[in-house]
């Protein structure tokens, strides 16, 4: 397989003051192209901190960080950007949809970011994945009408709208009942086993865990454990 994701010795410090707060200790990682990997741990273990940098959103204190071939320590704002944007689509435990607009346009937004395709490649892709999240009725409701189940569909279909190599998702299902969490992450993973998209996702959850094919623990910011699910 290829490894899609790979850390070396990957230290993150954060300033809190005159002092520093280590985040990360010296972690290593691979992640192989399409992986359905829980990242697991208490709060405060490290798990943002490793998706902010996997994500592209901050860059490591010392150590390697390659996401998709590319050093993300050595790129600049610029191509970060660009990486993130055309590369990895996140999903965000609060949802991050923008109140304003209605389902379809919420989608459409990142294509519009991207700007490669037009009007009408845009409609049959984004009413494709709409379709595909079971969300075609709601297409131009806003999000205030919709329950936090429907509006996580909303942003899984966004994520994947761009067709990314890697998605991110952060706490996915923390502001869910456990029965719709369940059922969110069950529609990941079958989106993963049919596009072979790349899925990492944090939780702390134990009930959600368990959907997981890899199962990476952290705590004080040190991988201690990690499972992987034995080949049906």
């Amino acid at each position: 397989m290829q490894a899609i994701v790979q850390l070396h010795n990957v230290i993150k410090d954060y300033p809190l003051g005159k002092i520093s707060v280590r985040a990360l200790h010296g972690v290593d990682l691979t992640i192989e192209k399409g992986e359905f990997t829980a990242i697991a741990g208490p709060s405060g273990s490290g798990k943002t901190t490793l998706l902010n940098l996997i994500g592209c959103v901050d860059v490591p204190t010392s150590g390697s960080v390659v996401v998709a071939d590319k050093h993300i320590e050595k790129l600049n704002d610029h191509e970060r950007t660009q990486l993130r944007l055309h590369h990895l689509g996140f999903i965000f435990q609060s949802f991050n949809l923008v109140q304003v607009l209605n389902v379809f346009q919420n989608v459409e937004f990142p294509l519009l970011l991207q700007g490669n395709l037009t009007k009408g490649e845009r409609r049959t892709r984004v009413e494709k994945i709409i379709e595909r999240v079971g969300l075609t009725p709601q297409m131009k409701q806003r999000p205030n009408e919709l329950s936090g189940g429907q509006r996580q569909r909303v942003a899984i279909a966004r994520a994947l709208i761009t067709e990314p190599q890697i998605v991110m998702a952060d706490e996915p299902t923390a502001n869910l009942d456990s029965k719709t969490g369940e059922s969110i992450v069950d529609l990941m993973r079958h989106m993963n086993e049919e596009n072979q998209t790349t899925f990492i996702f944090s939780t702390h959850d134990s009930r959600v865990t368990k959907h997981a094919r890899r199962l990476i623990t952290l705590e004080d910011g040190l991988i201690t454990q990690q499972t992987q699910e034995s080949a049906a």
